[in-house]
This record gives structure tokens, sequence and C-alpha cells, in this order.
């Protein structure tokens, strides 16, 4: 049981109140749990993308595409194929990502030592330190969302995320 008394009605408590009244024989929690993940994963995101955009310049995916090169580890440099995979993000819209970061002395693309014909993308100096300043203030945003939450609750929430994605990985 949690310790926090929520009272706030969100747009899943409405949602389902509504189908509750509509239609009375369906279960509508699923839907309102898929809903509070909706909502969660935009309130989520709000701050982070102000972050990004007002502070850095950086759009969400450009964010992603350094910080997945940096903790590919040294010499932090990826296949765009490699890169896309590992990401937090869609892969819609990489080579424009990729334009802009380059363009910004970011990133720089490379012929592949091992095989000519493919291209790796690899961060600059100057990549690795702006993504190095800009992890403190993600992190610490981070954390700041997640407050009302002890150390033993984010670890539940974890472990249940990462479950339900896991089943629903399995079933595509």
């Amino acid at each position: 049981m949690s310790r926090h008394n929520f009272t706030t009605t969100s747009r899943a408590d409405s949602a389902r109140q509504q189908w509750q009244h509509e239609c009375p024989e369906l279960d509508a929690s699923v839907m309102a749990l898929f809903g509070r993940l909706i909502e969660a994963n935009e309130m989520l995101s709000r701050p982070h993308l102000d972050l990004l955009d007002k502070a850095h310049d950086l759009r969400r995916g450009e964010f992603d595409v350094l910080a997945t090169l940096r903790r590919s580890g040294e010499p932090y440099a990826l296949s765009p194929t490699e890169l896309y995979r590992s990401m937090m993000v869609s892969s819609g819209g990489m080579t424009n990502r990729l334009d802009r970061l380059e363009k910004a002395g970011l990133v720089q693309r490379r012929r592949n030592r091992e095989d000519r014909r493919a291209i790796i993308v690899e961060l600059t100096e100057m990549g690795i330190k702006k993504i190095d300043h800009i992890l403190q203030d993600h992190v610490r945003g981070q954390e700041k969302l997640l407050e009302l939450l002890d150390n033993k609750e984010r670890e539940s929430l974890d472990n249940l995320l990462a479950g339900l994605i896991n089943s629903m990985s399995h079933q595509e």
C-alpha cells in the first residue's frame, strides 16, 4: 500500500468513470492503467524537453543521440544502425538529427575502417563536453520529478515497468 494520498483526478480516472457510466459491463481499469502510462509519459517529457530546448538548444532526439554515443563508451562511436537500435526514442528523422548535430560540431560522420562503404557516427570533443554538462541537469530534473517516491517505490515501479515492457515485447 502506498504511503501517499493522491486525490487529484487524472484524465484516466475521468475516462474510466465515463466508461463505467456508458458501458457498466466493460472493465475499463485496463484502459485507465494505459491512460496513466500515457499521461505520465507526457508529464515526464515536458520538463525534459523544456530543459533541452531552452537551456541547451537541443531536441529530445538529438539529446538521445549524444547520450547514446556517450554511454556506448570509448571511442563514443556507433554505426547509424547500432545508434538507433540503442536509442530511447524512435529512429525517425535520424539523418536530420545527425545533420543538425554535425553542423553544430557535436558529432562527426566518418568511414568505417573495416568496411569503407559503412559510416560511423562519433562524438566530437565538443559533443562529449556538451552531453556531460547536460547530463547533470537531466538527472537532477528526473530526480525532482520522482521525489515523492522513496527508493523502494522507485525500485518497485522500475520492476513493474520492466516486466510490462518485457511482456509486451514478446507479443509483437
